[in-house]
């Protein structure tokens, strides 16, 4: 199941930045190792902002939240971090269901 996770993180008046990038460091390490492992298809840092967008590939809706309720930047400082989550379809996909519905 492919989904698209859009991150925007934010960081509290506590935090320095120098902790924010310390946090963000182990969230790439963690990152980059998931998609090595195939289960994120890409990343990407949108530029001028703390957001990031992601492609995943992952067996369940319960795989996934477990994955996002575990990554370092949740675990660290999730209250600050807001996730919009969308299940993709692959397009091939669709443009059969399509021509199915249009032959029907």
């Amino acid at each position: 199941m492919l989904f698209h996770l859009d991150f925007r993180i934010e960081y509290g008046a506590t935090m320095s930045q120098q902790d924010l990038f310390a946090t963000w460091s182990r969230e790439a390490e963690a990152a980059l190792g998931a998609k090595q492992a195939g289960v994120v298809v890409d990343l990407w840092k949108v530029a001028g902002e703390r957001r990031v967008i992601a492609i995943v590939d992952v067996d369940s809706h319960d795989t996934l939240d477990e994955i996002s309720l575990t990554l370092p930047i949740m675990v660290e400082m999730g209250q600050h971090v807001t996730i919009d989550v969308s299940a993709l379809r692959r397009y091939e996909d669709f443009a059969g269901s399509v021509t199915k519905l249009l032959q029907s």
